[in-house]
């Protein structure tokens, strides 16, 4: 025997372990990690703005709420994958998802996602608060009922309503530090949601034959391309209303209005852009855009209160 064969794996070593990483990669693709990062992104600066100026929340009450979030939103998002297993098939966009390509089975996908959301409220309930419990579960149901069963399949107005569950984040994290809903985390739910629209339907442009072929009536496909790019280019303005309004609410600074202001009317440029460019060619610019716009401005917010206190 070589010196070299006794330190190689064996083969089936070997596929053991790819095997599970890729039941795990599986598992983490089915609770949507895009979804963590809206969470992350929107829910630590709230609970910082939430914070009374010159203190920070306690480090151990952000990871409470982290994790309670992520356990929602993951959830959530494992039982979407279960309740689209038809229409996934159909998309080319989802074909290869782990439930429509049986890599993980329907059943697993609605344990976990239901074993998630309960695990949420539970630990939110023990170590945040009732009302992020409550609004933690609720932002799951929604999602998971109102949105995937009914809102996505048949209403052009699926998007906009639907970003109810998605703007939910800031919110819970204002909840979980203030124990109540005041104007402000009801303005930082308001942001989230304006600004939803125009990210969606960026992509959304580029995935018209997909949602037809699974009678998926999105605005591009309802409508028209140039109704589409002319809503986003609205929501986006709209976005920048709400961020001026929220600046001021919070009492913010120089730095946020900075960023607010440079940030949002990039924003809203891109999605000019994209109205009057023919074709979609700009559509991507602006799905890009506006994830790193969201980012910094939440990122301004967090900075711009702990830099005041």
């Amino acid at each position: 025997m070589t010196i070299q064969s006794e330190i190689d794996p064996k083969p089936n070593q070997l596929s053991s372990k790819n095997k599970l990483s890729s039941v795990l990669l599986d598992y983490f693709i089915l609770i949507k990690p895009s979804i963590m990062l809206l969470l992350l992104i929107t829910t630590v600066p709230a609970m910082i703005l939430a914070s009374e100026p010159g203190t920070l929340p306690n480090i151990n009450l952000i990871l409470a709420t982290l994790l309670g979030g992520v356990l929602a939103a993951g959830g959530a998002g494992s039982v979407n994958m279960y309740i689209d297993r038809d229409i996934d098939k159909l998309m080319s966009r989802t074909l290869s998802r782990p439930v429509p390509s049986e890599r993980v089975s329907s059943k697993s996908a609605l344990i976990l996602g239901i074993t998630m959301a309960i695990s949420a409220g539970i630990w939110l309930e023990l170590s945040v608060n009732t009302f992020a419990a409550i609004l933690s579960v609720s932002a799951f149901l929604y999602y998971t009922i109102i949105y995937s069963l009914f809102l996505k399949r048949y209403t052009v107005h699926n998007t906009v309503l639907g970003g109810v569950a998605g703007a939910a984040p800031p919110l819970i994290g204002w909840v979980a530090v203030t124990g109540e809903i005041g104007w402000v985390g009801v303005i930082l739910f308001i942001v989230v949601f304006t600004w939803q629209p125009a990210h969606f339907w960026a992509l959304a442009l580029g995935l018209v034959e997909d949602y037809k072929r699974a009678n998926i009536p999105m605005l591009p496909v309802v409508r028209s391309e140039s109704e589409t790019k002319g809503q986003t280019l609205a929501w986006s303005m709209l976005t920048f209303v709400v961020t001026m309004g929220l600046g001021i609410a919070a009492e913010l600074g120089t730095l946020y209005f900075t960023v607010a202001i440079i940030g949002g009317g990039g924003f809203i440029y891109v999605c000019w852009q994209l109205f009057n460019s023919p074709g979609i060619t700009k559509a991507p610019l602006v799905f890009r855009y506006s994830t790193i716009y969201l980012a910094i401005l939440f990122a301004a917010i967090a900075f711009d209160r702990i830099i005041s206190g």
